[in-house]
Formats: structure tokens, sequence, C-alpha cells
């Protein structure tokens, strides 16, 4: 291929500064954090069940959406600039709540998903001991290597929240996203923010529909507050939690 003729590369420190000025301010701009407002979907049958949902597309029970729209209403004056979602009705649900408000669409993302947990979604805990003692036993201790058969690691799951969440932050320097999606991604985003290993047991909440306020800079996450569930006050939350998936802070002081 042939380059096309370009001006010279010359040009007096006077013409120069301009775009120098520009060019900082393009850099300034581009290392502006990002506010995230990390939100897990509203509640479940099934997360009041204590089965694994994975990527089976479960909706809101009545619970689940007098959550979302105590969210949508909690956070209608909150500047928002972007909403991206897990494409799960559990959570693309909650987004549409939150997105009403602000008149702005649901961006749907795949990559939002709860971790896969192959053939052991829709299982009680209970079940997985008696089914698969080896597996249960592997996720108890949290083997960050450990995948059920057809789902993801811990590992994976980290990698792969990581990587779209910083994505979609990199693309909104200096402004506010909200991330609607699940708990599996809502705990490795908090782990990636205070750097707590994937294999240290849990002992904060993952609320459904709380909020979670993170800072994305190019050096990585920071926690700015976790789990502010003021709005949710007077409901009843959540959901029993499964030991080694998603324990509540008791089942994990006790483990």
């Amino acid at each position: 291929m042939t380059a096309s003729p370009t001006t010279p590369m010359s040009a007096s420190p006077a013409s120069l500064a301009p775009a120098d000025d520009a060019g900082r301010a393009a850099i300034g701009a581009a290392t502006d954090p990002t506010l995230i407002l990390a939100i897990r979907h509203g509640e479940t049958a099934w997360n009041r069940e204590g089965r694994l949902q994975g990527h089976l597309n479960l909706p809101l029970n009545a619970l689940g959406e007098r959550q979302a729209e105590r969210l949508g209403a909690a956070l209608a004056d909150q500047p928002i600039d972007a909403i991206y979602s897990s494409d799960l009705d559990r959570a693309a649900v909650t987004a549409r709540h939150l997105a009403a408000p602000h008149g702005l669409e649901v961006r749907l993302d795949q990559r939002l998903r709860e971790r896969a947990f192959g053939i052991h979604e829709g299982k009680l805990w209970t079940e997985i001991e008696a089914e698969s003692p080896e597996d249960a036993l592997r996720w108890r201790r949290r083997d960050p290597s450990f995948g059920p058969p057809g789902g993801e690691s811990l590992d994976q799951l980290s990698a792969r929240v990581v990587a779209v969440v910083s994505e979609l932050a990199a693309a909104h320097a200096g402004q506010t996203i909200a991330v609607v999606a699940h708990g599996g991604v809502l705990d490795a985003l908090y782990r990636a923010a205070t750097r707590i290993d994937l294999q240290a047991p849990r002992s904060w909440v993952l609320g459904n529909a709380s909020v979670n306020r993170l800072l994305y800079s190019p050096q990585g996450f920071t926690l700015v507050g976790w789990n502010d569930d003021q709005h949710l006050h007077g409901l009843t939350l959540d959901d029993p939690g499964v030991p080694g998936f998603m324990p509540s802070a008791s089942q994990t002081a006790k483990a």
C-alpha cells in the first residue's frame, strides 16, 4: 500500500503549544477515575431456596421487583452516564428499574453473567454434597482452579469479570457507570478492589439490590463503599447463601 502525502513534521514552538495542551488535557481526561455503581440483581425464588442459578434465566420474585423499584427511586438523583447489565432477566429487569428515571438504555453484556456452575446449576448445596462430595469439598475450600463439569473456576470467573468491567469503566473515564450483575461478579470485584485472595473466605455481604461503589483507574479498582442498603429497609433480605459459593457472613465465620 502506498502512503498518502503528509505535511512535513516541522512547526514553530508557538504552533506546537496548543497541540501539547490539548494532548495533556486528553491524557488527563483518560486517567480520571470512573465511579462504578456495582449492583446485584433483586431477589429470585431460587435465591430464597438457596439453589445455584448460574447461567439459568430466573425472573425476579415479588420481593425482587420491590427491591428493584426501591433501587431506581434511591438512585434517581444520582448522575449516571451509562448502565450496563448482564443479559439474564434477573439482572436486566433490575437494571431497567434503575435506568427508567434517567431515560437511559440498558446495555446488555453476556460477559457480566454469573459464574457458570455447569452440571450443578439448579441444585441445592445439600444435593451437591450428596451427589458430588469431591466437588463439594473443593468448592468449600474455594479451590481457585476448580470448575464444576461444564462450568467455570474462580480463576476464570475473576479474569472474566476484571477484564469486562475494566473495559467498560475505561470507556467512561471521569464519568459514573452502573453495572448490574450477580453475586459472583460482585465478589470478584470486591476482591479485585481490596486485593483479597480468591481462596480467602468471604466476610462481606452481597445483598440483593444493594449499592456498592468502586473507583476504576488505569491502576485498577479501589473500594469506596459496600452494601449500601438503606433504600431497602423494611424489606426482607437476602438469600440464605450457599457454603463455598455465596455463604452469608455468619456461615463464613463458622466455616
